[in-house]
């Protein structure tokens, strides 16, 4: 598990939210067509249920549902657990590639398409393989 330098200084979840927000902005339109809840940055760490001894953290899911919509969650917490130590730019990365990878589920899922969520329990399975 990889865990905060401690010579750093954590980004605040405001700021998080900032770059979030710059992110998001920076994404073409059309990603947002049926995103109906938006994202949402928690203040959260979320360990998966899967994980064999706390190693497995989210970072971000994408959530449909017919109650409350489609909508991708971000979780600062779990962020600085794994991240907190990154410079800004870097931490700027890690949010563009989660935030990217989300989009992803969302326009598969509008598209009838299961490739990146295939390729998510794949590694799922070769993680929990590793730990056998």
């Amino acid at each position: 598990m990889q865990s905060i330098d401690e010579g750093k200084q954590m980004i605040s979840i405001d700021e998080v939210n900032d770059i979030l927000d710059e992110i998001a902005e920076s994404l073409p339109q059309e990603f947002y067509r049926e995103l109906n809840g938006g994202i949402l940055l928690l203040p959260d760490e979320k360990i998966s249920p899967y994980a064999v001894g706390n190693d497995l953290w989210i970072l971000g899911e994408y959530t449909r549902n017919n109650l409350s919509g489609r909508y991708i969650t971000i979780y600062y917490g779990s962020f600085m657990r794994l991240f907190g130590g990154l410079d800004r730019e870097a931490l700027t990365a890690k949010l563009r590639e989660t935030l990217i990878h989300e989009f992803t589920h969302h326009l598969e899922s509008l598209a009838g398409e299961r490739g990146l969520e295939v390729w998510d329990e794949e590694q799922l399975r070769d993680y929990l393989d590793r730990k056998k």
